[in-house]
């Protein structure tokens, strides 16, 4: 079977989280999960809270990341993240601390509470624990 491959890039505002050539993205689109190979036609997308897996070769890197956007062109794949963090890189014990105050709060429901945030807050926690748990 031939091995082809593609240009990655993934970036957040602070920095480029990976540059590489792989042979699979799998990614959290806003309307689904997906998959991108070689010689996919150019499309672009919105990214959720989710997973990004990496593959260069049969064992994927996974990273968490927080929502962005995706962007295939014929010369290679862009990832413009919010957030990323590669799976071995996630401190659990902060991520459940950030979990655990986000639900106290939205528990909590007291007024001046900011329900959007911290429902983001919590989604964000839950998928860095989820991602770490999958190494």
């Amino acid at each position: 079977m031939l091995n082809r491959s593609f240009h990655l890039e993934i970036r957040t505002p602070e920095q480029l989280i990976y540059e590489g050539d792989v042979t699979s993205v799998y990614a959290p689109g806003v309307e689904g999960n997906f998959q991108i190979l070689a010689g996919h036609i150019p499309f672009l997308t919105a990214l959720d809270v989710g997973e990004i897996r990496v593959r260069e070769s049969e064992t994927p890197q996974l990273m968490a990341t927080s929502g962005g956007v995706f962007e295939v062109l014929r010369t290679g794949v862009t990832v413009l993240v919010e957030t990323a963090e590669w799976a071995s890189e996630i401190d659990i014990e902060r991520a459940e601390s950030a979990r655990d105050r986000a639900q106290a709060q939205l528990a909590a429901n007291a007024p001046d509470l900011n329900r959007p945030r911290a429902e983001a807050a919590l989604a964000r926690a839950q998928n860095r624990i989820k991602v770490a748990s999958n190494l």
